[in-house]
C-alpha cells in the first residue's frame, strides 16, 4: 500500500499535460537507452496526433525510488469534460498544470472545480518558464486566488509549487535555478500526494472506464475502493438502478508502463482492468456477490447542444462509405453510448434520424470524424442548443468565453460579441496583447470562430466554458449571406465558375462532381440564389484574339468539418462521407424549397 500514488493531470488545452507525461514515461526509463520515443507518446489515436490535443483519458504508471505512480492523462478542452470528470475518481491527488506566461485559463477553472470538488490534493506545476515575458510568480498567485474563490479547503490551499519546462526536460521548486531533469516532479508526487487510504471488508470498485479488445470483449477500467479482488472470483455488477448481475472474473490486469500485465490480486487502492464480466457500463459498481455495497455512480454535467443525425439520402450516397444504412448508424451511435458518458440519443419520428446531445460543437464533430473514418456516411443537420423551461421562463446555456488577441483588433472583437448577446466582463493587457472576458449564450459562439479569425488576421486565441442557464437573451442575428445553390447535377465547369465569381465565393473545385441542391458557394449578398456552374463555354467556328483568354478562378474556401458544422444554416445539411464534406439543403429541389417558404 506504502508505494502507490495515484495521480491524474490536469490543465488547460495546450498548457502542455502530454508533453510532461512524456517526459515522466521517460524518467521511469520506460524505454530502452537506444529506443526512438515520439512526442506526445500517450495521444496514440491518429484524431488527436492530427489536432494536437488530447481527446481520451489514459493510464500509464512507472516506478520512480520504490513506489508505484499511476499517471492519469486527461483531456484539457471543456467539451470532453465527461471523460475529466469520471477519471478523477481514480486519483488520489492531481498535478495542475498552467502556462507561465498565459495563467489559468476558462477550461483550467473548469477541471480544477471538479478536482477540488472531490476532495483531491493538488501540486501545481507552473510549465514554459521559458517563454519570453512569462511570469511565474504573478502566475502562481492567480492559480492561489482561483482555488480560494472555487472554495479549496485548507490542505488543498497549502499546496507545492513546481517550475520548470517540460518541452526542454526539467523542472525545480525555483524556476530561477534550472536543472538537468524532472526528478522535482517526482518527488513532489511521492512526498505530497496522499497514499491511498486503506479500507479493509468486502471488495467494491466503481468502473470508470472501459477498453474494447476484438478477442476478450468489453473490459472494465477502475480504482479498489475496498478489500481487494482475485482471478476467477464471483462478483456482484450492481447498475445505476441497482439491478444486480452476478458473474465470474476471468482475468486481472494491473498498468505497468504503457500496457497492462496480468496479476492474480488487484489490491486496494489500486487501479487495474476486469476481463470476463457480462453487460456493465460506466458508472456501475463491482461488489462481493453475497453483500453487494455499491458505491455511488458518477454524477455528470448535462449537455448543452444537440445535433440531426440522420442517414446519407443525397444523389451520391453510397459512392464512399461502407455502413450507410439507418440500422449501421444506430448501433454505431449505441455502441458510443457506452463509453463516452456526456453523449445522450434519443429517437424522432423517423426510424432514419436521431437527436445526438453533447458538451459542444468540438465533442459531437469528433465523433462524427471517428465515424466517417471508420467508413460510415451519414448527413448532419445544424448544431442547436438546449433551451429549458425553468419556473415557466425560457432558459438557455450561457458560457464564460475568453478572447486572448493584439491590443489594435479588441475593439473588433467585442463589437462582433456584443452583436451575439455577449457582455463584457473584464479586459486585461499582457504585453501586447488583451485578455478580454465575457459571458455569451453558447448560441452565440456556434459560428463565430471563423469571423473572429478573418478580423484578427488570425490572431485570435478563443476558449469558452459552460457557466449555467440564463433567462433567454432574445433573437441573434445569424449569417447575413445566403448561399449559391446548383440548379444541375454534373461537374462543375471553370469556365462557368469564372463568369460567376462576382456573384459570391465558391466551396468547390473546377470539375468536381456536384449534384442538384447542394451549396457550392457563399452569396455576397443575403437570401439564397441558384446558379448553374456545369454550363460549358460554347464553341464557334470563328475564333477572335479574345475568344480563349485563360479563366483565373480564386481558389475555393475548404471547410474542415466545425466549420461546415459552425456555417450551415437551418435548411441545410452537412454530407458527410469517407472522402468529402459537403454542404446541401434539406430540399434539394427548388420548387420544393419556394413551396416551404410560402407556407412559412
Amino acid at each position: 500500500m506504502q508505494t502507490i500514488r495515484n495521480v491524474a493531470i490536469i490543465a488547460h488545452v495546450d498548457h502542455g499535460k502530454t508533453t510532461l507525461v512524456d517526459e515522466m514515461l521517460k524518467a521511469g526509463k520506460l524505454f530502452r537507452e537506444h529506443q526512438q520515443v515520439g512526442e506526445l507518446i500517450m495521444d496514440s489515436n491518429d484524431l488527436e496526433k492530427e489536432r494536437g490535443i488530447t481527446i481520451l483519458s489514459k493510464n500509464a504508471s512507472m516506478v520512480w525510488n520504490d513506489h508505484k505512480i499511476n499517471i492519469i492523462d486527461t483531456p484539457g478542452h471543456s467539451d470532453f469534460g465527461g471523460e475529466v470528470e469520471r477519471v478523477l475518481n481514480m486519483a488520489d491527488g492531481v498535478l495542475l498544470l498552467v502556462d507561465a506566461f498565459e495563467g489559468p485559463m476558462p477550461q483550467t477553472r473548469f477541471v480544477l472545480q471538479k478536482a477540488l470538488g472531490l476532495g483531491l490534493k493538488p501540486i501545481v506545476v507552473i510549465n514554459k518558464v521559458d517563454k519570453p515575458n512569462c511570469r511565474p510568480e504573478e502566475v502562481q498567485e492567480m492559480v492561489f486566488d482561483l482555488m480560494f474563490n472555487l472554495e479549496a479547503n485548507e490542505d488543498q490551499l497549502d499546496f507545492l509549487t513546481v517550475y520548470g519546462s517540460a518541452r526542454d526536460g526539467w523542472m525545480s521548486t525555483d524556476w530561477k535555478q534550472q536543472t538537468n531533469d524532472i526528478s522535482a516532479v517526482m518527488d513532489a508526487i511521492v512526498e505530497h500526494i496522499p497514499v491511498p487510504e486503506e479500507r479493509k471488508g468486502t471488495p467494491q470498485m466503481l468502473i470508470t472506464s472501459l477498453e474494447y479488445s476484438p478477442y476478450v470483449g468489453r473490459i472494465a477500467i477502475g480504482r479498489m475502493h475496498r478489500g481487494s479482488l482475485k482471478t476467477g472470483q464471483e462478483v456482484a455488477v450492481v447498475s445505476r438502478d441497482g439491478a444486480v448481475k452476478k458473474t465470474r472474473i476471468k482475468e486481472l490486469n494491473v498498468f505497468d508502463g504503457l500496457g497492462r500485465t496480468q496479476t492474480d490480486v488487484i489490491p486496494n487502492g489500486e487501479l487495474g482492468a476486469i476481463i470476463g464480466l457480462e453487460a456493465f457500463d460506466i458508472g456501475d459498481s463491482i461488489c462481493d456477490a453475497e453483500n453487494p455495497e455499491p458505491l455511488d455512480p458518477i454524477a455528470i454535467d448535462e449537455p448543452t447542444m444537440s445535433m440531426l443525425f440522420t442517414i446519407n439520402n443525397s444523389p451520391f450516397f453510397g459512392k464512399d462509405g461502407k455502413y450507410v444504412t439507418s440500422r449501421h448508424i444506430k448501433d454505431r451511435l449505441d455502441k458510443e453510448l457506452e463509453r463516452n458518458l456526456a453523449l445522450r440519443v434519443e429517437e424522432t419520428g423517423s426510424a432514419d434520424a436521431w437527436n445526438v446531445y453533447g458538451r459542444g460543437v468540438l465533442h459531437l464533430s469528433v465523433l462524427i470524424e471517428t465515424m466517417r473514418r471508420e467508413g460510415y456516411e451519414l448527413q448532419v443537420g445544424q448544431p442547436r442548443v438546449i433551451i429549458k423551461e425553468i419556473a415557466g421562463e425560457k432558459h438557455e446555456p450561457v458560457e464564460e468565453l475568453t478572447i486572448d488577441l493584439p491590443d489594435e483588433y479588441s475593439g473588433r472583437a467585442i463589437e462582433m460579441v456584443t452583436q451575439r448577446k455577449g457582455e463584457l466582463l473584464s479586459m486585461e493587457r499582457k504585453g501586447e496583447r488583451v485578455v478580454l472576458e465575457f459571458n455569451i449564450p453558447s448560441r452565440g459562439i456556434i459560428g463565430m470562430r471563423n469571423n473572429l479569425l478573418t478580423a484578427t488576421a488570425g490572431e485570435a486565441i478563443m476558449a469558452h466554458r459552460f457557466v449555467e442557464f440564463q433567462p433567454w437573451k432574445g433573437e441573434i442575428n445569424k449569417r447575413q449571406n445566403g448561399s449559391l445553390i446548383a440548379m444541375e447535377s454534373g461537374k462543375a465547369i471553370a469556365y462557368a465558375l469564372d463568369k460567376l465569381q462576382d456573384r459570391g465565393k465558391f466551396f468547390v473545385h473546377p470539375m468536381e462532381e456536384i449534384y442538384l441542391g447542394q451549396v457550392i458557394g457563399e452569396n455576397s449578398r443575403d437570401g439564397d440564389l441558384t446558379v448553374n456552374v456545369t454550363k460549358e463555354k460554347k464553341l464557334t467556328n470563328m475564333r477572335t484574339s479574345g475568344s480563349d483568354e485563360k479563366t483565373k478562378l480564386v481558389p475555393p474556401i475548404i471547410f474542415s468539418l466545425e466549420e461546415a458544422l459552425e456555417y450551415i444554416q437551418g435548411d441545410e445539411y452537412v454530407e458527410v462521407t469517407p472522402k468529402h464534406i459537403r454542404l446541401r439543403k434539406i430540399l434539394l429541389q427548388e420548387h420544393e424549397r419556394k413551396r416551404l417558404a410560402k407556407n412559412g
